[in-house]
C-alpha cells in the first residue's frame, strides 16, 4: 500500500499547523512594524522641516516695508548638508512670488487653509520626486501697507523609505533569527515527540515474523499518555487474538481427535465386513458402520453448528414462549419412544431480542442432551419465565444427575460425563456459546432430590 495516498505523515501536519501559524504571524507583524516605522520615520522628517522651516524664517527679517535676508553659509550648510538629499527651501513675497532659494516649491492645494506662523505639512511632486514640504507664513510691514512672507523647506520622501528600511531591518533581522531558533526548536521537539511512535511501529513490524499465537506484549518505558494508552490498547487487542487463535488451536486438535476415532472405525468395519462370507455376519459388521457413520455425521453437524454460531447474529424480536412450546412439540415423539415424560410450562408469550435458528437449536440440545441421560421412566421439563431483567428458557430432568465436581465441566468442548454412545460433549457447548452471541448466560444447576437443571438466561427488553 502506499503511504502518499494517506496524506501528509503526523510529523509533517503538526510542523504544518505550528510552523505556518508562525509564518502568518511573522508576516503580519512585519506589516505593522513597516507601518510603524513608516509613522515614525515621517514623524522625524515633520519634526526635522519644521525646525528648518522655523530656522529660516528666523534669518528673515522686515525692516520697514523691506526685507533684511540673514542667511549665513552656516544655514545654508545645514539645509543642504546631505548631498545625496538635498533640502530644497523657497522664500516667496508675496506667497508664491520667488524671492530666493535653491528651487521653486509648489503651493499647497487651495482646499488646505495656511494661518500666520503656523506650520503646514503637505506632499507635493517636484521635478517628478516626491517631496514633503513644509510651509511658514509670517506678516510683515506697518498697518498701512500689511505684507506677507511664505517661507518652505522641502525634503524628498526617498529620505522617509530609507529611514523606514534602517527601522524595519533593526526590528525585522533579530526577530528573524528569533524565528528560526523557535523553528529548529519546534521541528526537534516533534521529532522527540513522535519517537515513542516511531519505537511502537518498529516493535509492530518485529512481530510481522512472529507466530501469531506466540505475540508477546508491546513495551513502551518512556512514552506520552497517549502512546501508552494506544499500546495498552494493542496489547489488549494482541491479548485477544492470542487467546482467541489458542482456543481456535485447541478446538482443531480435539475435534481432528474426535473424528480420527469413529473414522478409524468405519475404515476397520468396513474392512471386516468386506472380508465376512456370512451375509449375517456382515449385516452386522455394517450395522456398526451405520453406527459410526451416523455419530460422525452428527459430530460433524455439531462442529459446524458451533462454528456458526460464532460469528455475530443480528437479534430481532421474538416470542420465545411460542418458540419454547414448538421446540417442546418437536421433541415430544422421541420423548414418548424413550419412555419419557416431556412437558411445558411457563408464560404465553414472552418477547426477548433473539435470533430464532439458534435459540432453536439451543433449546433441541438441552433437551437431547435431557432424553439422552436421564432415562427411561424420567421426567424433562421446558419451562420459560421471567426472572427480574431475565428470560430464563430451562430444561429440567429428574435423572441421575451429575456430581458437584462434574458440574463446572459440563460447557467444555468434548467433555462428556456418560460413556453412554451417541454423544459428542458439544452439546452444552453450543449452548453456552449461544447464549453469549445473545448477550446471556448458560447456568447449569443441580436439581432436587436429583437431576439436572440447565438454563438459558438472556436480557430480557426494556419496557417502552
Amino acid at each position: 500500500m502506499n503511504p502518499k495516498a494517506h496524506g501528509l505523515s503526523l510529523k509533517r501536519q503538526l510542523l504544518l499547523w505550528l510552523l505556518l501559524p508562525q509564518l502568518v504571524l511573522f508576516l503580519v507583524g512585519g506589516a505593522l512594524a513597516y507601518r510603524v516605522a513608516l509613522k515614525y520615520a515621517e514623524k522625524a522628517i515633520d519634526q526635522s522641516l519644521t525646525q528648518s522651516v522655523r530656522s529660516l524664517a528666523r534669518q528673515v527679517k522686515p525692516i520697514g516695508s523691506g526685507l533684511l535676508v540673514d542667511f549665513p553659509r552656516a544655514a545654508q550648510d545645514i539645509i543642504e548638508q546631505d548631498p545625496q538629499d538635498r533640502v530644497s527651501y523657497m522664500v516667496s513675497s508675496p506667497p508664491g512670488s520667488f524671492l530666493l532659494g535653491n528651487g521653486k516649491l509648489p503651493s499647497p492645494s487651495t482646499d488646505q487653509l495656511i494661518g500666520t506662523g503656523e506650520t503646514l505639512l503637505y506632499n507635493a511632486q517636484v521635478d517628478g520626486k516626491a517631496m514633503r514640504v513644509a510651509l511658514l507664513e509670517v506678516d510683515y510691514g506697518d498697518s498701512s501697507a500689511p505684507q506677507r512672507l511664505r517661507v518652505q523647506v522641502a525634503k524628498s520622501l526617498a529620505v522617509q523609505q530609507r529611514l523606514t528600511t534602517e527601522l524595519i531591518a533593526d526590528m525585522l533581522a533579530p526577530l528573524l533569527l528569533l524565528g528560526a531558533v523557535l523553528s529548529l526548536l519546534v521541528y526537534g521537539g516533534i521529532s522527540r515527540g513522535l519517537q515513542p511512535l516511531t519505537r511502537l511501529q518498529a516493535q509492530l513490524g518485529d512481530r510481522r515474523k512472529q507466530v501469531l499465537s506466540d505475540l508477546s506484549p508491546i513495551e513502551l518505558t518512556q512514552a506520552p499518555q497517549e502512546v501508552h494508552a494506544l499500546a495498552t490498547a494493542l496489547n489488549q487487542l494482541l491479548s485477544t487474538v492470542r487467546r482467541s487463535l489458542g482456543q481456535e488451536k485447541r478446538f482443531l486438535n480435539d475435534a481432528a481427535h474426535q473424528l480420527r476415532t469413529p473414522l478409524a472405525g468405519l475404515i476397520s468395519q468396513t474392512e471386516m465386513a468386506l472380508a465376512e462370507a456370512d451375509p449375517a455376519a456382515m449385516r452386522a459388521r455394517l450395522t456398526k458402520v451405520l453406527s459410526g457413520a451416523q455419530r460422525s455425521a452428527h459430530l460433524v453437524h455439531q462442529l459446524l453448528s458451533l462454528a456458526r454460531n460464532e460469528v455475530e447474529v443480528k437479534l430481532q424480536p421474538l416470542d420465545v414462549a411460542a418458540l419454547a412450546r414448538d421446540v417442546a412439540r418437536e421433541w415430544t415423539p422421541r420423548a414418548l419412544k424413550a419412555g419419557v415424560d416431556l412437558g411445558f410450562e411457563g408464560a404465553d408469550h414472552l418477547n426477548v431480542a433473539g435470533e430464532a435458528l439458534l435459540l432453536r437449536e439451543a433449546l433441541s440440545n438441552l433437551i437431547d442432551n435431557a432424553l439422552s441421560y436421564a432415562g427411561a421412566g424420567s421426567e424433562v421439563t421446558l419451562s420459560v419465565q421471567r426472572d427480574e431483567q431475565q428470560v430464563v428458557l430451562e430444561v429440567a430432568d429428574n435423572g441421575p444427575g451429575l456430581s458437584p465436581d462434574e458440574l463446572p465441566h459440563v460447557f467444555e468442548r468434548f467433555w462428556r460425563a456418560s460413556t453412554l454412545p451417541g454423544g459428542c460433549g458439544l452439546g452444552l457447548a453450543i449452548v453456552a456459546e449461544i447464549a453469549l452471541r445473545h448477550g446471556g448466560v448458560a447456568l447449569v444447576l443441580a436439581a432436587q432430590p436429583h437431576g439436572l437443571r440447565v438454563q438459558l438466561r438472556l436480557p430480557s427488553p426494556r419496557c417502552g
